[in-house]
């Protein structure tokens, strides 16, 4: 499904990613681990069309993905349906006058006729258990509900492949409890799942593969998850634990 070959980027002069090379598969749960400013959100950002490598090739379900096609609104419109973002920072995805509205904007931009836009956004809201708070604007909100409504808003769109940057960030145990048994659910149900993370606490039996990221921005371990996170020594060797 995601073919990522030889994939290279940097922030002007500072390199983030280097020589990255990962397939991914369908229906996999994968957690994309490392220390910070390792590169794992901009991994995330190049899957999402959001950044473009300066060298390599980015292949999504057999298409080169590359800024030229998505400006193409069209084109745009089909990847953004089956691959969906869910931000580090909520502030950063909300921006609408109420959590419906939020809900509502994604299936919208899609074309999708209001009735089945309303059923999407009540199906959300009650998947992710924020009914009461559909009219409350988002910068009233908890980080908590803030991390839901976000979710909520991908979800609505039904994507194919969902990638989460640093999830568990800023909601209290509760919330993460809530959002690993959403996490394997999603997986369950099909969804493939990408996920950068270090709580490793809150993330049990989600995940089947880890990506590690080292330090010089290069994956340097991918293989079981459980393995991975049980290799003590080579967690601290890489400023992981």
């Amino acid at each position: 499904m995601i073919e990522v070959k030889n994939v290279t980027y940097s922030y002007k002069d500072r390199i983030a990613l280097k020589d990255i090379c990962v397939e991914i598969n369908e229906g996999e749960a994968i957690a994309l681990i490392g220390p910070n400013g390792s590169g794992k959100s901009t991994f995330l950002k190049v899957l999402n069309g959001i950044a473009f490598p300066q060298k390599g090739e980015y292949i999504f379900d057999g298409e080169k993905i590359t800024e030229k096609k998505l400006n193409n609104n069209t084109f745009s419109k089909l990847f953004h349906k089956k691959m969906g973002f869910i931000f580090q920072n909520s502030d950063t995805q909300l921006f609408c006058s109420t959590v419906y509205e939020e809900i509502a904007f994604g299936p919208r931009q899609m074309g999708i006729d209001e009735e089945e836009v309303n059923k999407r956004v009540y199906d959300c809201l009650e998947l992710l258990n924020i009914e009461k708070i559909k009219h409350e604007a988002p910068y009233n909100l908890s980080g908590g509900e803030k991390k839901r409504a976000a979710i909520a808003c991908i979800l609505s769109m039904n994507p194919e492949v969902i990638t989460l940057d640093e999830p568990m960030n800023g909601i209290d145990p509760k919330g993460k409890k809530f959002l690993r048994e959403l996490m394997k659910k999603l997986n369950a149900s099909g969804k493939t799942l990408i996920c950068s993370t270090h709580d490793f606490e809150y993330v049990e039996g989600i995940f089947k593969r880890a990506i590690v990221f080292s330090e010089d921005h290069r994956i340097i371990r991918d293989d079981d998850y459980n393995k991975v996170i049980q290799d003590e020594e080579f967690l601290v060797k890489n400023n992981i634990k």
